[in-house]
């Protein structure tokens, strides 16, 4: 194997690994859980006072479990569906495309 197909395989590596840490639904997922958790505590310690507020209706408890549901989703889509970067070829043949089209 050449140098220069070893340096290829390398980048595809890389990039494979960037794809992954830097998914959009990693951090969306991550976010929702960990403010789901704060405001599913501050729902559950909430006083009867902050309750009669809101005509007995937990709010925050509702709103942060609806947070955690979300971002659970999110990072089981994740799980699921990871991210797949497109490979040289892929990449060379949109370039060729796009160089024919224009």
């Amino acid at each position: 194997m050449s140098d220069y197909q070893h340096e290829v395989e390398e980048l595809e590596r890389e990039s494979a690994t960037a794809a992954r840490l830097f998914d959009v639904r990693r951090i969306i997922g991550g976010l929702f859980v960990v403010y789901g958790v704060i405001v599913t505590i501050a729902g559950l310690t909430a006083s009867d006072a902050d309750l009669k507020k809101a005509q007995d209706i937990n709010i925050n408890l509702w709103t942060g479990l609806g947070m955690l549901a979300l971002g659970l989703f999110f990072l089981i889509w994740l799980k699921l569906r990871p991210a797949v970067p497109p490979t040289a070829e892929e990449l060379h043949a949109a370039t060729e495309e796009g160089a024919a089209e224009g």
